[in-house]
């Protein structure tokens, strides 16, 4: 078939959107082998992809993993865990607090500072404390009671992050709306600005005390801080450098790009969720949407050349939600490769 051919009067053409749409998913090289496409069109589009990264580039960032991405606790120990993350390569690990276990209130101070000591000897650091139970206990929820026992666990984790010797804590400081556990009725944005700043003011003294940073998440589904300038404006309001940015790269991709708010958030990111997202689920919520890494459509090179614009220096963390069921090392191996890479540490 003829480049002239291709999109004959029998068959309708493909227009640009779809020819975009498709080679997204499968390539141009096979639309090409499937008449789809010519091969000036394909080399058309190929041009007009983001530039790669430059040759030889390195980043100052560590490489870090949060322990959801790893099958704990089911089928490994807390230093199983860091034995294998130290032997991938990695240089960080960031815990999950939780209720009952190794890291919740049931752990005293004795026992977090000894699970800090066995990460540096096992030769990792802890690159900070994370929580899901920012989610069933909100620090805006309408309920009083949940309200009150999100900020007294808040101040748990604050303790929990001096013990373990990291000073960075990610905070998810409220939400409009939870799709996964909806409130019987949203909080109005008004009332969950006022009632999250009141949470964060309410522990930031004992956390300028012991020296940790409550690091704000930005979420890709509460309906709040939806923009970098309204985090931005957030984060200010508190007028402490103990309160900064958790960024997550993949959390706004549903509509928005990361490299977008990294510059316009700049020094304020103190920490980061190097997550991977794809857009080609389009605009349906659904955690499957997070991916391995490099297996989405962030525009790293963009995402990296920022980060280094602005300064960052710090942990980039691969927070996954899946640990493969089989073999689970391999995605732990096959992260820090990735990472090795994005960070000019191999070719």
């Amino acid at each position: 078939m003829s480049e002239n051919n291709v999109g004959n009067s029998r068959f309708p053409r493909l227009d640009r959107r779809e020819l975009l749409a498709y080679s997204a998913a499968f390539g141009t090289s096979f639309l090409v082998s499937q008449g789809l496409m010519s091969a000036a069109e394909a080399a058309q589009l190929e041009a007009a992809k983001p530039a790669p990264a430059k040759p030889g580039k390195k980043y100052d960032m560590k490489k870090s993993i949060n322990l959801w991405a790893l099958p704990y606790p089911d089928k490994m120990t807390l230093k199983q865990c860091f034995e294998l993350a130290k032997d991938a390569g990695f240089d960080g690990v960031e815990v999950n607090y939780n209720l009952e276990g190794d890291l919740s209130p049931e752990a005293s101070e004795k026992d977090l500072k000894a699970i800090g000591d066995m990460a540096r000897k096992i030769g990792i650091q802890i690159s900070g404390v994370c929580s899901f139970l920012f989610w069933p206990y909100p620090l805006t929820s309408n309920d009083l009671e949940r309200r009150a026992k999100g900020r007294e666990l808040a101040g748990k984790m604050i303790h929990a992050a001096k013990h373990l010797g990291t000073e960075n804590l990610l905070v998810v400081p409220g939400a409009v709306y939870i799709p996964w556990a909806p409130e019987k009725e949203p909080v109005a944005n008004d009332v969950c600005t006022q009632r999250a700043r009141e949470s964060i003011q309410g522990v930031l003294a004992e956390a300028e005390k012991l020296g940790i940073y409550l690091n704000l998440e930005n979420i890709f589904a509460n309906g709040f801080l939806m923009s970098p300038q309204e985090m931005n404006d957030f984060v200010d309001s508190f007028k402490s450098d103990h309160v900064r940015v958790h960024f997550d790269t993949g959390n706004i991709m549903q509509f928005q790009f990361p490299e977008h708010w990294v510059d316009i958030c700049g020094k304020r990111i103190k920490n980061i969720h190097l997550k991977e997202y794809s857009k080609l689920a389009g605009t349906e919520f659904k955690l499957e949407s997070f991916r391995p890494l490099l297996d989405g459509t962030i525009n790293w090179p963009a995402v990296l050349e920022a980060l280094d614009r602005v300064g960052y220096r710090g942990y980039l963390t691969f927070e996954y939600f899946h640990p493969f069921p089989h073999w689970p090392e391999a995605l732990v191996y096959q992260t820090s490769d990735s990472l090795d890479r994005m960070l000019g540490r191999k070719a």
